[in-house]
């Protein structure tokens, strides 16, 4: 049968990126290649409890339906982390979602028609991009240094697209680059957004993940209009399976958010959503972010220093403050070449080319940290500088 699909689905069934994580889930190949969390960091037994004293306390209400918005007493505990880190709130301008995917989804959902302009850091989160996609956005990237996207270039990609609807920026330990955004240039995003009346999405992921340098403020502390909406998820700072993600946004806008989620999901895990809020009430949270925080950072470091030994001296690579992932360049060389490589000798990463929204950087690729034992990421990264070696060399030799 010939389907008659919409024309939000993809006509190639290929998964390129899907390939890779399968190729690189052998057991004999180190893998950098997933953004995954370190498992053994889950604090499973206290998760264990709360999900107990839930049942015991509110069984039947967990296990019933709920509304849209979410959980009141989560969406209490959320606001007042928020507070904490500078953007004023209260539980009417939260609303809990299935993760930050559906976060993403429901942004896209609500402003974006085809043709419209999604401007995007270049490269950023590749599943961002699927979504906007999906809904026949025109993405257009801006480039980054170090210090994240370049203001000067992204007022000129808004003046160029005057149907922009919204700037998608993960400002703290960017995915995939970890590179971070200083305050003068959220600010500066903030003002160009208000000249040219467009929305901002910031997604904050990892910003809790800081392991070395001093905190920034997320952009919307800088937001006096409310085109800021901030997302951030439970992913990385409690466990990614939990699947609870939250948005920040105004009143007005939440209520959108929270009619357009009714006819997605009608709502998130209420017991998921029960079992976080009891674990915070119970336990505290940032303890075990500062665990996870000492992980990563040791991490990073052995890394680090492992590239700055094995790499060859023309590779050049991030140097991130925090979050899971330093971002690579090796000039010159095919990615998929280097990926080939990196599999002969048992190791492997994400290439670049599917996080870029238009023009492709070639020799670029992610490497994540925090999901693999320090030993394992020595000898890793020791075959990589070795492939990449190899891979300079063959190229040299055509």
């Amino acid at each position: 049968m010939k389907y008659q699909f919409s024309n939000n689905v993809p006509e190639s069934d290929e998964d390129p990126v899907g390939n890779i994580l399968k190729v690189a889930g052998d057991p004999k190949i180190i893998s950098f290649a997933g953004g995954l969390p370190a498992p053994e960091l889950f604090p499973v037994e206290d998760l264990k409890k709360a999900t107990n004293e839930v049942y015991d306390e509110a069984g039947r209400s967990a296990l019933q339906y709920s509304i849209a918005a979410g959980l009141p007493e989560l969406r209490k505990q959320i606001a007042e982390r928020m507070k904490r880190s500078g953007i004023a709130c209260d539980i009417d301008n939260i609303m809990i979602t299935t993760g930050s995917q559906q976060s993403i989804d429901l942004t896209a959902k609500i402003f974006v028609n085809p043709g419209d302009t999604v401007i995007v850091e270049q490269p950023t989160y590749l599943c961002a991009l699927d979504v906007f996609r999906s809904y026949g956005a025109h993405m257009v990237g801006v480039p980054m240094d170090d210090d994240g996207m370049k203001m000067d270039a992204l007022e000129q990609a808004v003046k160029d697209n005057p149907n922009t609807k919204f700037i998608y920026t993960i400002p703290s330990f960017q995915n995939p680059t970890g590179r971070t955004m200083p305050a003068e240039r959220r600010q500066r995003m903030i003002e160009i957004a208000e000249k040219y009346n467009v929305m901002i999405l910031e997604d904050d992921p990892y910003g809790a993940i800081r392991f070395a340098g001093q905190d920034v403020a997320p952009v919307k502390t800088f937001d006096q209009e409310g085109r800021v909406i901030y997302m951030s998820t439970f992913s990385k700072i409690l466990a990614p399976g939990l699947r609870i993600g939250w948005i920040v946004a105004e009143k007005s806008l939440v209520k959108k958010f929270t009619l357009m989620k009714q006819t997605v999901d009608v709502h998130s895990d209420n017991l998921t959503q029960h079992i976080i809020a009891k674990y915070m009430a119970d336990y505290n949270i940032d303890d075990h972010i500062a665990k996870i925080r000492e992980v990563y950072r040791k991490r990073e470091g052995i890394m680090m220093a492992a590239i700055q030994k094995y790499f060859p001296q023309e590779a050049h690579y991030s140097h991130p403050e925090g979050g899971l992932f330093i971002w690579a360049e090796v000039p010159g060389v095919d990615t998929q070449t280097l990926f080939n490589t990196c599999i002969e000798h048992d190791v492997a990463f994400v290439p670049g080319e599917p996080f870029y929204a238009d023009k492709v950087i070639p020799g670029t690729f992610r490497l994540n940290y925090s999901n693999m034992k320090e030993d394992q990421i020595v000898t890793g990264i020791k075959r990589l500088g070795n492939a990449i070696k190899e891979a300079i060399g063959s190229q040299v030799e055509v």
